[in-house]
């Protein structure tokens, strides 16, 4: 697995991109250094590896016991140290969904999904990062 990082601007603005996808992702820096606002900053693409990550788990564990799963979304946050490096020291992953499914299915879904087939997880954890998530059936 590898990916390219281009700078595009003479501030920290990159584009992401990798062999597997032509989509290209747009990152940058913060304000604190000279980023615009013209693409995610690096913390917050770990936030959404951690929850892309269990989401597409989860969802294709539902959809291999035929739950009738008819929206889902993500949200998580994150907690950081308050001295340098201001590392995640806590993450929690709330998942929504709507349809006609089975909670207990949801939940031990959820607790595979995450814990069980998510690298990234993994990879947070075993830096000392506490990563919960719930579920919320909307």
């Amino acid at each position: 697995m590898q990916v390219h990082l281009n700078k595009i601007n003479e501030a920290v603005h990159f584009e992401g991109s990798s062999k597997s996808t032509t989509t290209v992702v747009l990152i940058d820096g913060t304000p604190q250094i000279g980023g615009q606002g013209l693409g995610t900053c690096p913390m917050e693409l770990v936030l959404m590896a951690l929850g892309s990550c269990g989401a597409l788990n989860l969802v294709h564990l539902l959809k291999k016991q035929k739950q009738d799963l008819k929206s889902f979304s993500a949200t998580v946050s994150g907690i950081c140290s308050e001295i340098l490096p201001y590392v995640f020291i806590k993450i929690h992953i709330t998942f929504t969904l709507s349809g006609s499914v089975d909670i207990v299915k949801v939940e031990n879904a959820a607790a595979l999904a995450v814990k069980k087939y998510c690298p990234v997880h993994d990879m947070l954890v075993a830096s000392g990062v506490e990563i919960t998530y719930s579920i919320f059936q909307a």
